[in-house]
């Protein structure tokens, strides 16, 4: 079993994008895959009579071709507001926590020990998990209590890609800053860089590559250019909710889209570079 984490410099730099890409790339290669996201906030479920997920990872799953389980996404944030959350442990409803309760008394015990099962069930029925962070490793405030990044790295012995939105500027800034912000003991974990939502002649980025490895001994290992895809909206700030009708019309378009997102990355990122990661 092998282990590969796409992790991001901010929230929207492209992980859950990326990561369903990789599914589908690495299925397409006669790998048997499985997306894995331990903590997930987000208030777009795939929801069936038995269990409820964060849809992105259903979505993965599609990428996958694997079945979609709680065990993808064993922890399931759908905010309330004034810092409340219903929490879903294994798909199923746990409790509504404050933030104070749910980092001070939640993640370091019940939550790590959830997501590590999951973890360990998905490593005993697939040859490669690919794993997404949440937000960014390098939150430096709450990074003892951050069990979706690289403490879950660690245990699943993955080689971190870190993904950065270039579209939004300052990528470079972003990827040696998280770098220098992410505890020394996890920094090794990271094996290559990603430029995502790129517009423009890749030659202008190549010397800031240069001096990007000289800088932290890691290579940029692509550049995904800015494409348009007609897949589910993830949640975010300015997102609004939107049901799926899990039919087969729509699951045809979804595997469609992510053909298409999976062609495009592999001719710009360097699959077999990743491939020797997982060696």
């Amino acid at each position: 079993m092998k282990s590969l984490m796409i992790q991001g410099t901010s929230s929207g730099a492209g992980k859950t994008t990326l990561v369903a890409a990789l599914c589908r790339i690495f299925s397409d290669k006669g790998y048997r895959v499985a997306p894995f996201k331990s903590q997930n906030m987000s208030n777009f479920a795939y929801i069936t009579p038995n269990f409820e997920i964060s849809r992105a990872q259903a979505i993965q799953a599609i990428a996958a071709r694997c079945d979609i389980t709680p065990d993808l996404n064993p922890i399931l944030l759908k905010p309330l507001g004034n810092y409340y959350s219903m929490v879903y442990l294994c798909g199923k409803r746990y409790k509504k926590m404050h933030a104070k309760d749910y980092y001070g008394k939640f993640v370091n015990s019940e939550g790590i020990k959830t997501a590590f099962r999951s973890l360990k069930t998905l490593q005993k029925n697939f040859d490669l998990i690919i794993l997404e962070g949440a937000g960014s490793p390098a939150e430096i405030n709450l990074q003892k209590f951050d069990i979706a990044n690289m403490k879950i790295a660690k245990k699943a012995k993955a080689s971190v890609l870190l993904i950065s939105d270039i579209d939004r500027g300052g990528s470079f800034a972003s990827i040696v800053g998280t770098m220098q912000l992410i505890e020394k003991k996890y920094q090794k974990l990271v094996k290559g860089f990603i430029f995502n939502k790129f517009r423009g002649d890749i030659d202008v980025l190549k010397p800031g590559f240069k001096k990007l490895k000289n800088i932290t001994k890691v290579p940029v290992l692509g550049t995904i250019p800015m494409i348009t895809l007609n897949l589910p909206e993830e949640d975010s700030l300015n997102a609004k909710p939107k049901d799926i009708a899990w039919t087969k019309k729509n699951i045809l378009k979804i595997d469609n889209e992510l053909n298409k997102l999976a062609k495009t990355v592999k001719s710009n990122i360097d699959i077999k570079s990743i491939e020797k990661m997982l060696q």
